[in-house]
């Protein structure tokens, strides 16, 4: 399949960077990944005109343009969707935001102010992506996951998530929580440390914490090293903003 065929694809939903088989584990698609590094290379820089008259990108890679018909509500004020990429009928998109190559954003998702949406990033149904969440592209390498947000989490105002990192279901994350693969995962509720990089349970409620650095000489001047807490698991029934305004009083 060509690049330019792949990238029609994205934007119909036909073909995903990385999709839930059988066992609902994600799984990368590396050649959709592929064909996106192939747009970028056979891509030349062009100057671009009208209403991003001033900006320099890929000829091949232009934004996308919406119309009624797509059923997706975009506000006025400096947002972009680049080429390639998958918005579903009921998003909203308040400005200034931003969704990148490959990311696939599925029906009712809300994506507010200064939102990054990063290259390949699966976001599911009924998601709320709050005012500054720094959502990470994984592009390469090939076979890395990218970051996968699944149906009906809530991610609070200034949430970061890179590196690969899967966000189950229904789960709520408090606003500033960081995750990667370097920080650590601890469940209070079930006292088990599930260890850096993990996956978020299903409905957890997640709140930004630290945990001491190791050593003496740290110890001394009381350095902590930043980690996330599950402190809560809610049911499907509850709200999400509801739950966070609980844990956090």
């Amino acid at each position: 399949m060509t690049w330019q065929q792949t990238l029609a694809d994205l934007e119909t939903g036909k073909v995903r960077a990385a999709e839930q088989d059988s066992s609902g584990t994600w799984q990368v698609n590396t050649a959709v990944k592929r064909a996106i590094l192939a747009a970028f290379a056979a891509g030349d820089n062009t100057e671009f005109a009208g209403i991003y008259r001033g900006f320099i990108d890929k000829h091949n890679l232009a934004a996308r343009e919406f119309t009624l018909a797509d059923q997706v509500r975009m506000v006025p004020g400096g947002s972009s969707v680049r080429a390639g990429t998958y918005v579903a009928p009921g998003v909203i998109i308040m400005p200034p935001a931003y969704i990148n190559i490959g990311a696939f954003v599925d029906s009712g998702t809300m994506i507010d102010s200064h939102a990054l949406i990063g290259s390949c990033a699966q976001i599911g149904k009924h998601v709320h992506v709050s005012a500054a969440v720094q959502i990470g592209g994984v592009l390469e390498p090939i076979g890395a996951r990218p970051v996968i947000i699944e149906d009906n989490a809530f991610l609070g105002a200034g949430v970061i998530i890179v590196e690969g990192i899967v966000v189950k279901k229904g789960a709520v994350l408090a606003p500033g929580v960081s995750l990667s693969a370097s920080v650590p995962v601890y469940d209070c509720v079930n006292q088990v440390i599930l260890g850096k990089g993990a996956d978020i349970p299903e409905n957890a409620v997640v709140v930004p914490g630290t945990r001491p650095v190791a050593g003496a000489w740290a110890e001394l001047q009381g350095l902590n090293m930043a980690c996330a807490l599950i402190v809560k698991y809610r049911d499907d029934s509850s709200n999400a903003a509801l739950e966070l305004e609980s844990v956090l009083r």
